[in-house]
């Protein structure tokens, strides 16, 4: 079983997580932030994993402490849930199309963390939402999971739908990399080690 449960408690956010790779795609989230809710939802949903969230933090401030702090959690619980990574893909990419807009997300699970990210978001809110958190988060996720993430979005009108299509393709390329494929012996890397 590809599961790890992750807790964060500091003055900012509390944070309970589980999240298991080859899931259902059942997601039960409640956060302080409903955009990351739906945006989390829509991961789970896409990335065929299972996710349980309860995240409450200090959005009286803003939404980035708890935004980030899911992010970190998420990276660290995907991390431990990937173990060896014996017998994986490695590898993942998804092109998404959300009505007008259109996300390309690519990852390799290399154990040498590191974002790029080229999104110019036209608004600066969804509703009450940040629209620059989703970086932050991305950056969390990624650094936790030890991951290498590119995302970009070629093009969009509405700030909402760019964002959908980043998420949906981020969890059907982290699907696709974190499969085990029988044909790999041991970890895919010529180092023998990731």
């Amino acid at each position: 079983m590809r599961k790890a449960e992750r807790a964060r408690t500091t003055n900012e956010t509390d944070i309970k997580l589980a999240f298991e790779i080859d899931g259902e795609g059942k997601a039960d989230i409640s956060t302080d932030v409903p955009f990351m809710t739906h945006m989390l939802d829509l991961f789970t949903k896409h990335g065929q994993f299972d996710l349980t969230v309860d995240a409450k933090g200090d959005t009286e401030i803003d939404d980035h402490h708890t935004t980030e702090d899911i992010g970190i959690c998420l990276g660290q619980a995907f991390l431990e849930a990937l173990g060896d990574k014996k017998g994986i893909k490695r590898y993942g990419s998804a092109l998404v199309p959300m009505d007008e807009a259109l996300a390309q997300v690519a990852v390799d699970l290399s154990n040498r963390p590191h974002l790029e990210m080229r999104a110019a978001f036209p608004q600066a809110k969804v509703g009450t939402f940040d629209t620059e958190l989703v970086h932050e988060f991305l950056w969390k996720l990624a650094l936790e999971a030890r991951m290498n993430l590119h995302v970009i979005v070629h093009y969009g009108t509405n700030t909402h739908h760019m964002i959908e299509a980043v998420f949906k393709a981020l969890g059907r390329a982290l699907d696709e990399a974190s499969s085990i494929d029988p044909r790999v012996k041991g970890v895919p890397s010529t180092k023998g080690m990731l």
